[in-house]
């Protein structure tokens, strides 16, 4: 990040947009657990993503990819994926309540074996993931497991309420590897000692390249792909599914991802996670801009580095 000094203007207004998008989740500590997460839901479904024009990008990017989805399921989703987000905010700022209840989680799925012998070897593993149940969920659950990871993020844009989100994450697990530089050459530095990383995915990635995703073709980065290969890693898809009662999650650990290639890995982790989206349509964040420089300059620089490495 940027050490020039920022002028006092735009840190007035940094602090006052930090602070209006804090309010909600301020509001909802006053509830009881139980109730603060979903009425945070409910009020990011029915307020909140009205005026922050969320609800109208859960509809353009379904008619992107399902054109043919019912309306009536279209609606549905464009309250039920803000509500999930909601939740997953308030979670993330009720650290205490959220590891508690988070912590025994059920953990299952055909990976946990791969994964224990790894770990048994002092290997390096990545839990690779996305915007999907609750990320966060996973992580509290994994470490309880006995896998302490590390996560790589990108930070949020708004500095004041940056350092809270900041503060929030590295609640829940540490060390936290910030987007950029520094951070991958302390990540490298974290998988090259054996440890745990997690690492989400399904970002309109800038350095990535064009790879299908629900039919269309979305920037992917292939850099966890390529770091799994490079330290012998296993790279596990795992998903923090949110159950039924809003509250409650099963993590599953999906077998590691075969190792080929950093295109045909990547790949499967995108299918794999379409898979899961599928499957529970409003537990995924579709209100990313997933498929924004899907085609266009940064689609098609994305594809000539792609071509080079291939020939070389």
């Amino acid at each position: 990040m940027s050490d020039k000094p920022v002028p006092i203007l735009d840190r007035i207004t940094d602090t006052v947009i930090g602070m209006a998008m804090y309010a909600p989740i301020g509001l909802t500590k006053l509830l009881p657990y139980r109730w603060r997460i979903p009425f945070m839901g409910w009020l990011t479904a029915r307020v909140i993503a009205p005026i922050a024009g969320y609800d109208r990008r859960v509809r353009d990017n379904l008619a992107h990819v399902l054109p043919d989805l019912p309306e009536a399921e279209v609606r549905r989703l464009m309250r039920a994926v803000p509500n999930n987000a909601g939740r997953n905010m308030a979670e993330l700022y009720s650290t205490a309540e959220f590891i508690a209840r988070t912590r025994t989680s059920k953990v299952y799925g055909p990976g946990i074996e791969a994964i224990q012998a790894a770990q048994a070897e002092g290997r390096p593993i990545i839990f690779v993931t996305g915007h999907f149940g609750s990320f966060n969920a996973a992580r509290i659950a994994m470490i309880e497991q006995g896998f302490e990871m590390g996560v790589f993020y990108r930070p949020m844009s708004n500095k004041w309420f940056n350092k809270r989100y900041t503060a929030a994450m590295g609640a829940l697990s540490q060390p936290m590897f910030e987007q950029g530089r520094r951070g991958m050459m302390q990540m490298v530095k974290h998988l090259r000692s054996g440890g745990v990383l997690a690492i989400l995915t399904d970002l309109n990635a800038h350095d990535g390249v064009p790879l299908d995703f629900f039919g269309k073709p979305a920037l992917s980065p292939l850099a966890t792909a390529e770091l799994a290969l490079k330290f012998n890693a296993p790279l596990v898809p795992t998903w923090g599914i949110r159950s039924e009662n809003g509250l409650d999650f099963e993590i599953l650990v999906e077998e590691p991802v075969k190792p080929s290639d950093p295109v045909t890995m990547t790949q499967e982790v995108n299918d794999r996670l379409e898979h899961q989206v599928r499957e529970r349509m409003d537990q995924w964040f579709w209100i990313h801009r997933r498929w924004k420089d899907g085609t266009g300059p940064l689609a098609d620089r994305g594809a000539r580095q792609l071509a080079n490495r291939q020939e070389d």
